[in-house]
């Protein structure tokens, strides 16, 4: 079965609401979607999460791609990325998660050429409900809700989702200019749902290391499962491990480093930041041995959370809970989406493939919004009206 063409189509993803943290404001994401075809029609999809993999993936990829075997996936890897190595001391991840989409679509082609689910080729599910959290913050208005502009309002919402989905499972943005604000958001929550549901937090690097020691106490006191980012480097983290008992976790998926500083607790990542399906689970492999958690991050469409879905299915040591945007995100460029969490699980597909249906209407509006407006990945300080900054990619 051979590749007949593959097309990358960045998009813009918006959540219902704006969500506030130390940056300003962030609407949405800005995504890559990729389709590889084959010369017998079938279409296989993958997400890399930044827009600017679109261009890697149809200007240097595909050519090197166009007329190969699509289940020839190693054989894919080592066209693209013949020096691994070189292309990870890059800065610029671009092109490992451009392939990384590939990848997964490739993987998509495989299952529904042979009729199964994805969990099944990568040997079987140990699971097929898979755990998510609900996530909150503060938030300002969006077109037709109502955000949550004060801790009291973040800590309703959180009981509602608890009365409404049974949700158990919560993480939040804790990244605040003043962070008693965040403080605040989290004894609240604590207060009105109890000490039985699991809390976790995101600080996004936003705190210095003396301002994480004198947060460290109160949120010990307050229950808190896992604390992400709490610091700006993981040099910093080590020194904060001094002062604090709650597991770290971070982006930077630099398992080396891990070993070599005893932090963090676990890495939160995602397929195509690996370089794909198969370059993730050698991680996540890793990890099990050096007793390292891993879950995987939020702000993907269906495509890419299928991905994980079935991913997450299939590895035992994915024990923890992952991030979900979920409920935040109205609508999907797939027909089953948005996956929402129902007593903090979502059923994984069981479609072949990654178990999805495109919804061609929804990613030409999604693409539309893109080319007229720009990259969602930018964010505004509410304080300085009309003034934007590029976010760094994932």
């Amino acid at each position: 079965m051979k590749i007949r063409s593959i097309k990358a189509t960045p998009i813009n993803y918006r959540l219902e609401a704006p969500y506030v943290w130390v940056f300003g404001e962030l609407d949405g994401f800005s995504p890559t979607i990729v389709e590889v075809e084959t010369e017998d029609g079938l279409v296989g999809f993958g997400e890399a999460p930044t827009w600017a993999a679109a261009a890697v993936v149809n200007d240097v990829l595909a050519p090197r791609l166009i007329g190969r075997d699509a289940f020839d996936i190693a054989g894919a890897e080592e066209v693209c990325l013949p020096f691994w190595t070189g292309v990870q001391s890059i800065n610029d991840r671009t092109r490992i998660m451009g392939f990384g989409a590939i990848e997964v679509a490739l993987w998509d082609l495989r299952g529904k050429a042979w009729g199964q689910p994805l969990y099944q080729l990568l040997g079987g599910a140990v699971r097929k409900d898979v755990p998510f959290t609900d996530y909150f913050s503060l938030r300002g208005d969006g077109a037709t809700v109502k955000g949550e502009k004060t801790p009291e309002e973040v800590a309703d919402y959180c009981v509602e989702l608890h009365e409404r989905h049974g949700t158990t499972f919560f993480e939040g943005k804790f990244s605040t200019e003043d962070p008693k604000v965040s403080l605040r958001m989290i004894e609240l929550i604590r207060k009105r749902l109890g000490d039985d549901v699991m809390i976790r937090i995101d600080s996004n690097q936003a705190y210095s290391l003396a301002t994480a020691r004198r947060l460290a106490r109160p949120l010990e006191d307050l229950g808190v499962r896992n604390w992400e980012d709490p610091v700006a480097t993981i040099g910093e983290m080590r020194e904060l491990r001094r002062h604090c008992s709650i597991p770290f976790s971070t982006h930077n998926i630099d398992i080396a480093s891990a070993l070599d500083m005893k932090v963090p607790d676990a890495f939160v990542g995602n397929p195509t930041a690996h370089g794909g399906i198969g370059r993730m689970q050698r991680f996540v492999g890793a990890c099990e041995h050096a007793g390292i958690d891993y879950w995987c991050y939020s702000g993907d469409t269906g495509i890419g959370s299928a991905c994980y879905l079935h991913l997450c299915a299939v590895l035992g040591w994915i024990r923890e809970p992952n991030q979900s945007l979920f409920r935040m995100q109205p609508m999907d460029i797939i027909e089953e989406g948005p996956f929402v969490p129902r007593n903090n699980v979502v059923r994984v597909p069981d479609g072949p493939g990654l178990g999805i249906t495109l919804s061609r209407e929804k990613l030409a509006a999604c693409h539309r919004d893109f080319v007229e407006n720009g990259p969602c990945n930018k964010y505004h300080d509410p304080q300085r009206p009309g003034t934007y900054r590029r976010l760094p990619l994932n």
